[in-house]
């Protein structure tokens, strides 16, 4: 089963790079062949919504990361391979059609007959054979490499030093009579190679591997949870439990309520994945889907506005929710596309009928604080917010996350602070505004 998802939660979350900027899969890609790369993309496109899937993954992955394996294959050799398999395409009558030179095809055998002496003794290590949750790939690779054809490759002591006769022989054996065998093994190493790639990550960063919970159990567990972007990161905590369905999170501008956000968000689509996340212990209730709705543009196709590209986001959840799904919804700054009034009566409008919904989660933002006390009357709901501390005249944040609701709202202390009204009165200009001076370099808002 595949975790529902969209372009806008991808956007939101920036899974891909965009603009230059790097994506979360850039983090995690330290594959070593094509294939793997094309694996591991296809991957974070389709996360997983099946609970002994994403554990089964994530267990495997773990005891690579534990027994600290490398790739055991060189990319080089990779190259060969491929250039080598694609080269040559069987014509209509049957016939073959070389677009290799001899050094080309000798080097290209050479090197997959290594490839597969060399998978054989790969599989047949102590420590691969007692990862359990690898063990059905690694029998199926077992198989692959048993069977009589390719014996005489096992055999094999000498491929670099082939004689003509013999190198003609396993190429018609590799590239034309076994070549679909060869194909599907190549798939196993190309998957082998997205797991030590993730494996490494989890251990270069120390990311912890989530537990996945049965799906309807209403569980969300983060401890020390981070945006893996961000150098000098703040972790929080967050904990929803079953009949717990909605956080209502507040926080002036700036206090860091969408770089919460995307660590949440971050956190929860890649633990669907199967692989370690930014924190230092996470339990899920696995869902059916994950829709964000942190950075939405104005929809200019079809003369949408700001509102109702978020009212038309709004109803594509409610459908998903109709349908019976168990949703993972974030909201950054709910309804922030209209006035003040019609904002704050819809913000309590939907926020109450999400509570409703006991099997998904919603996390919305908001700055309407008074829509607090409305929302308060209902158990469901639970209210978290960022701080800000004034030192003088001076905003300073803690991008801590605490319980309850801030009415702070400092807009106007940073705009004088940035001088603008002096600007335009007299023409003068700071040259360093107190909140230039007082910036963080740990967890300021992440650039959208």
């Amino acid at each position: 089963m595949i975790l529902e998802i969209d372009d806008q939660t991808m956007d939101d979350l920036r899974i891909f790079s965009k603009r230059e900027a790097a994506g979360i899969y850039d983090l995690y890609n330290n594959t070593h062949t094509r294939g793997g790369e094309m694996r591991l993309q296809a991957m974070f496109r389709a996360p997983l919504a099946e609970q002994e899937m994403i554990n089964r993954r994530s267990a495997l992955i773990k005891h690579f990361a534990q027994l600290g394996l490398a790739f055991p294959f060189e990319a080089a050799m990779f190259d060969m391979v491929e250039k080598y398999l694609t080269a040559a395409q069987e014509s209509s009558d049957g016939s073959r059609q070389y677009l290799l030179n001899e050094k080309e095809v000798h080097n290209g055998v050479a090197a997959l007959i290594n490839l597969i002496q060399q998978v054989c003794t790969f599989i047949a290590r102590r420590e691969v054979q007692d990862i359990i949750p690898y063990s059905d790939e690694r029998e199926a690779i077992d198989q692959l490499l048993l069977d009589p054809s390719l014996a005489p490759v096992l055999l094999e002591k000498h491929p670099d030093k082939l004689s003509y006769a013999a190198e003609t022989a396993f190429d018609v054996l590799l590239r034309v009579r076994e070549r679909k065998r060869i194909e599907r093994l190549l798939e196993y190493i190309y998957q082998l190679d997205v797991y030590l790639s993730v494996a490494k990550v989890a251990n270069k960063h120390q990311f912890v591997f989530p537990r996945a919970l049965e799906k309807g159990s209403g569980e969300l567990k983060l401890e020390g949870v981070y945006h893996p972007e961000l150098k000098d990161p703040v972790a929080n905590n967050l904990q929803m439990q079953l009949g717990h369905t909605v956080v209502f999170l507040t926080g002036a501008n700036m206090a860091g309520k969408s770089t919460f956000l995307r660590s949440v968000g971050t956190a929860v689509y890649i633990a669907h994945m199967g692989f370690p996340v930014a924190a230092r212990h996470m339990e899920f209730s696995v869902m059916d889907g994950i829709f964000t709705t942190i950075n939405l543009p104005d929809n200019l196709g079809i003369g949408a506005s700001h509102f109702y590209a978020e009212v038309l986001r709004v109803k594509q959840v409610a459908a998903a929710l109709q349908r019976g799904k168990a949703l993972f919804v974030i909201f950054d700054e709910l309804f922030r596309g209209t006035n003040v009034k019609d904002a704050h009566e819809a913000t309590v409008a939907i926020t109450k009928a999400f509570s409703g919904k006991e099997n998904s989660k919603f996390i919305i933002s908001s700055h309407i604080v008074e829509a607090a006390g409305e929302l308060g009357l209902h158990a469901a709901i639970g209210f978290r917010y960022l701080p800000t501390r004034m030192n003088g005249q001076t905003p300073e944040y803690t991008y801590t996350l605490q319980e309850g609701v801030t009415d702070d709202r400092h807009g106007m202390i940073i705009i004088r602070n940035e001088g603008i009204l002096d600007i335009l009165r007299n023409g003068r200009k700071r040259a360093h505004s107190p909140i230039e001076n007082s910036q963080k370099t740990g967890n300021h808002e992440l650039q959208h």
